[in-house]
């Protein structure tokens, strides 16, 4: 495994998030008050792109916008009556200006 720059360490502001593609894994980067997670983009559910859902940055909450299945941004722990499902994590890096993810 190694790590691959996907991103500008500045292209992800706090508060929000942001998804893009690493050749046929789709990465979401989020920013929580200036820490930047990494997380496979797709919802547990239904596979839904969790990038065109919506973050709430004062709780960290993370819905999914099909069924707003909710998880928290900062673990990946699904919320609620979701509490059993979860978000994949990827490592994440920040490094010479850049965001670094672990890929396989």
């Amino acid at each position: 495994m190694s790590y691959r720059r996907v991103a500008d360490a500045g292209s992800v502001a706090p508060g929000e998030m942001k998804g893009l593609v690493l050749d046929t894994l789709k990465v979401l980067l989020v920013n929580l008050d200036g820490d930047v997670l990494a997380y496979e983009d797709s919802c547990p559910h239904r596979g839904v792109a969790l990038s065109c859902g919506r973050l709430e940055p004062r709780s960290g909450t993370l819905t999914c916008a099909m069924h707003f299945w909710q998880y928290d941004a900062r673990t990946g722990k699904g919320i609620d009556e979701h509490e059993g499902a979860a978000l994949r994590r990827l490592p994440i890096r920040l490094e010479d200006g850049g965001i670094w993810v672990q890929v396989e």
